[in-house]
């Protein structure tokens, strides 16, 4: 796949996982964009050396988007414990 199809499949699983994730978030959609584009290719890597799965196969192939939406939740979650803790210092 190219560079575009990861990016596409990137922002389309950021969605998602803010769907499922739903919450206020300090950086707003731009940076759920970017969260998911790294959960993409992070999400791929995961599956790749933990269940030696290439889910790079294809756009349409199901284990592309499962590991890239597993990756985006665990960007945003980590994100979020990240941004949380430094906005709750701030004000203390």
């Amino acid at each position: 796949m190219g560079i575009v199809a990861w990016i596409l499949i990137g922002l389309l699983a950021g969605f998602i996982a803010k769907a499922l994730m739903p919450g206020k978030d300090p950086g707003g959609v731009i940076i759920t964009m970017l969260i998911g584009i790294a959960g993409g290719l992070l999400g791929g890597w995961l599956g790749k050396v933990i269940f030696g799965v290439d889910s790079i196969d294809g756009f349409f192939d199901l284990s592309t988007w499962i590991t890239a939406v597993i990756g985006s939740v665990i960007l945003l979650a980590v994100y979020r414990l990240v941004s949380g803790n430094k906005h709750r210092h701030s004000h203390a």
